[in-house]
């Protein structure tokens, strides 16, 4: 059994007792975060898809823990104008575990 779900603007293909890293969300550590967004539900080769999403199902999850990406560094520089900019940026995420899928 799996399903598609979208989770932050980003479709993801889950399977329950699956952990994966999804964009920050705003719900706390042990926290139950319920997905009503399900575009594609499939079980035992019987394939539910959506218009553009399944009424009635839903995935639910625990969350694990809020991290951070490694850094990825930003280098522009000018060729004889003297213009160097190096900035740095860390993307936040969120470690979910999928608990059930309805």
């Amino acid at each position: 059994m799996y399903a598609v779900v979208e989770i932050a603007g980003q479709q993801f293909k889950v399977n329950p007792s699956e952990r994966l890293y999804v964009p920050k969300l705003e719900e706390g550590i042990d926290a139950v975060v319920k997905f009503d967004k399900v575009l594609l539900l499939a079980d035992n080769g019987a394939v539910k898809v959506g218009n553009p999403t399944i009424s009635g199902s839903s995935v639910e999850a625990k969350v694990l823990a809020h991290v951070k990406d490694d850094k990825v560094i930003v280098f522009k520089k000018k060729k004889r104008k003297g213009y160097r900019v190096k900035r740095g940026h860390r993307q936040q995420y969120t470690h979910i575990e999928i608990t059930a899928i309805n």
